[in-house]
């Protein structure tokens, strides 16, 4: 059984200060013990100072400001090595907009006792959407099919933010090794983990349309995931 007050959950961040405050409270009343790392690209609609206020509240809020918007993949990685620096047993990824709910957390940690990186999963049976568009649910499917058909990922959501891993898997696979920016890291870092012999598991969430703000995701960066991930299975 996995420690809670050895969860980190890490958060990649730009202009999302209107959703962190509600994020930190689902968080809190899910995970009280656990850590959350917000990783900041210099937003300019002061994300960074709404986290450094909750990180002046909460001891367990820590934050890391970045010089410029510098992406997302590699947000993740200074989050997952910061987290792996103070002892992490097992990192949680989820976005800022409020579309992952914290209350799936208590369930893919306990997930993590028989797999190694457990998906916070949108068509795992029980998942699904609330208030997205049907052209965004459509995109979202293809997109997890494509990637699970060429990089062979045995998980019917191969694309989800949502996910938890073991630490030593993190460690084990790669994934922290510098490579190509933006969501096809996501695609990267299952495969690496299921090539260094992770197993895979799945809990049912339901995806949220975004809080406030804009969204990030658009038709042309979904495509060019997908042919970075047609990129990835070549030069692996």
């Amino acid at each position: 059984m996995i420690d809670p007050s050895r969860v980190y959950a890490i958060t990649a961040t730009y202009n999302e200060a209107a959703n962190l405050r509600e994020l930190h409270r689902r968080l809190r009343a899910a995970v009280p013990e656990a850590h959350w790392v917000v990783v900041d690209d210099s937003s300019p609609d002061g994300t960074g100072d709404v986290a450094r206020s909750l990180a002046s509240e909460d001891p367990l809020v820590y934050v890391i400001e970045r010089v410029g918007r510098r992406g997302y993949a590699s947000a993740h990685q200074e989050g997952m090595r910061f987290a792996l620096d103070q002892g992490a047993a097992a990192i949680v990824t989820l976005d800022a907009d409020l579309s992952h709910d914290p209350s799936a957390i208590p369930a893919m940690i306990a997930a993590l006792a028989d797999h190694d990186v457990v998906i916070g999963s949108r068509y795992a049976p029980g998942g699904g959407f609330t208030g997205v568009s049907a052209f965004r649910r459509m995109l979202s499917g293809f997109a997890s099919f494509y990637v699970r058909t060429i990089l062979r990922i045995p998980a019917r959501d191969c694309t989800s933010g949502f996910r938890a891993y073991r630490a030593e898997v993190v460690q084990r696979s790669g994934m922290l090794q510098e490579g190509p920016e933006g969501y096809v890291f996501l695609s990267e870092a299952l495969w690496l983990c299921v090539r260094a012999g992770a197993r895979l598991g799945e809990v049912a969430i339901t995806y949220a349309a975004r809080g406030e703000g804009k969204s990030k995701m658009s038709a042309r960066i979904m495509f060019e995931s997908a042919w970075r991930t047609l990129a990835v299975r070549v030069r692996r």
